[in-house]
């Protein structure tokens, strides 16, 4: 895979993990990220706006598009901290199903979730095997730290 938008450092195979499925967890949270955005900027300004003719709400996107080129591009630290701002949006969704009054910004609430939800698995899973790597390799030199202070 010789791709313009993953450098040839990104290919590497995540440590104890299977390729295939770090790569399908990537193209997920690649695609389900691209779309959360488009779908809160097609609904906060034509779809379900709160005020006619757009809202300010679709400002919301910005932390989305931050996070979309390190995800792009499978940078981990970017794959930890987007998943923990999906949280954020998991909430916005979660509450605009249940709350707002319009069927149509009920639906686009729901797909949010669903879309939030998706991407959040995706990252999770493509970060696994790295962080347990790191577990395994910080264990291995405390451990190798304490054989050679004793």
């Amino acid at each position: 895979m010789n791709s313009s938008i993953v450098p040839p450092a990104a290919e590497t195979p995540p440590p104890g993990g299977d390729p295939r499925r770090a790569r399908l967890a990537w193209l997920t949270a690649c695609a389900a990220l691209s779309l959360l955005i488009l779908l809160l900027t097609a609904w906060e300004l034509r779809l379900a706006p709160l005020r006619p003719g757009g809202s300010w709400l679709v400002l919301k996107v910005l932390p989305l598009l931050l996070a979309l080129p390190g995800v792009l591009k499978r940078r981990l630290y970017t794959f930890q901290w987007a998943s923990l701002l999906l949280v954020v949006y998991l909430g916005e969704g979660a509450l605009r199903v249940a709350s707002d009054p319009g069927l149509m910004s009920r639906v686009l609430a729901g797909a949010e979730l669903a879309l939030t939800l998706v991407a959040f698995t995706a990252l999770l899973v493509y970060a696994r095997p790295y962080k347990q790597a790191y577990k395994v390799r910080k264990k291995a030199l405390e451990a190798a730290a304490r054989g050679e202070a004793a």
